[in-house]
């Protein structure tokens, strides 16, 4: 009798905990939202695609595999877009304002205590002064996983990226954290950025379409050119896209377009092509951010671009929809 006492007790007391060994999970809560979903996806490989969470009564509880820390990207209804940091059987509690997304809180573990605390200390900041204390957060926490991703939020994810910035502040990642092969990884996307700066010769690749075209560089030569990354749950993206469109529907084979899209199923692509075809070739090869073309052409969000002239030189990278406009407008007249 003892020993099944013991036993019940030992059960009891896992299942309070909420969540197994090898999982992560979020329990949340919305004011200002009773019905709905978002998104979450990973910029490490945690999740192979994208997951939906659904909300129901204002409340939500999502659950994955996780076998080591790790950033998983929530995408609010309003396509905003918030981190909250995965670690092996911890649970987290998420509570936010459907209206200020940005002020929310996520408590559990200390990795998620440093980013709530980060995000409160930006919440009423200039961009210029939330870029200082993000440097600021990553010389005082370099073994944080937190760091990482606000090295790429703030330096290298950017309108105007940073490089030289990025470099010194990730040779003290590198050093504070040396078994984690994603800043490895991180440096040498960096060198490709570097190497592929405005200016520079767009380099060479090769790469099939969904629809099992093969597509190349080559394919670009001779016209001002645009390649750019999507996905289907990333509306700006999807904004951008849509300027390119208008773009090309003005000035026809003046225009070479790629598009690379980023999510985790082939299939998704294919759909919503089969909704909204596009007259330029997609290439989607399932592998999210760690494509090895997207790698090959220093491309590592979404939404992201290079536009190329027709000398085959990159004039500028990661543009805005009104800034792609305007960039293409002065290309193309």
């Amino acid at each position: 009798m003892k020993r099944l006492l013991y036993i019940l007790t030992i059960t009891l007391v896992l299942v309070s905990c909420g969540t197994k060994s090898g999982y992560f999970k979020i329990e949340g809560r919305f004011l200002n939202l009773n019905q709905g979903e978002f998104y979450v996806y990973s910029t490490d490989g945690a999740i192979a695609s994208v997951d939906t969470i659904h909300i129901n009564g204002g409340r939500f509880v999502y659950q994955t595999p996780c076998s080591k820390p790790s950033t998983l990207m929530l995408v609010f209804p309003n396509f905003s877009e918030q981190p909250v940091f995965a670690e092996p059987g911890e649970k987290v509690t998420m509570k936010a304002d459907a209206s200020h997304l940005k002020e929310m809180t996520v408590e559990g573990t200390e990795l998620n205590k440093q980013m709530t605390s980060f995000r409160s200390m930006i919440a009423n900041v200039s961009p210029p002064e939330a870029v200082q204390k993000a440097e600021m957060f990553i010389g005082d926490h370099p073994e944080s996983i937190v760091s990482n991703y606000l090295l790429r939020r703030y330096f290298i994810q950017t309108s105007t990226p940073n490089y030289t910035k990025a470099l010194a502040l990730l040779n003290k990642l590198i050093q504070a954290q040396p078994k984690n092969g994603d800043l490895v990884r991180l440096k040498k996307d960096i060198d490709i950025q570097c190497r592929s700066l405005n200016g520079k010769q767009l380099p060479p690749f090769t790469a099939k379409a969904v629809n099992g075209r093969l597509v190349s560089g080559s394919d670009l030569r001779g016209k001002v050119a645009v390649i750019h990354t999507w996905s289907t749950w990333n509306y700006e993206s999807q904004d951008v896209q849509r300027r390119i469109r208008s773009a090309k529907t003005d000035h026809g084979g003046r225009l070479a377009v790629l598009g690379i899209n980023i999510d985790g199923s082939k299939r998704d692509c294919e759909n919503f092509l089969k909704r909204d075809s596009l007259p330029w070739p997609t290439v989607c090869d399932e592998q999210m951010f760690e494509s090895e073309l997207m790698e090959k052409l220093g491309l590592s969000t979404v939404p992201d671009n290079i536009v190329i002239d027709a000398s085959g030189k990159i004039v500028a990278r990661r543009l805005s929809p009104d800034d792609m406009k305007k960039k293409l407008e002065e290309l193309l007249k």
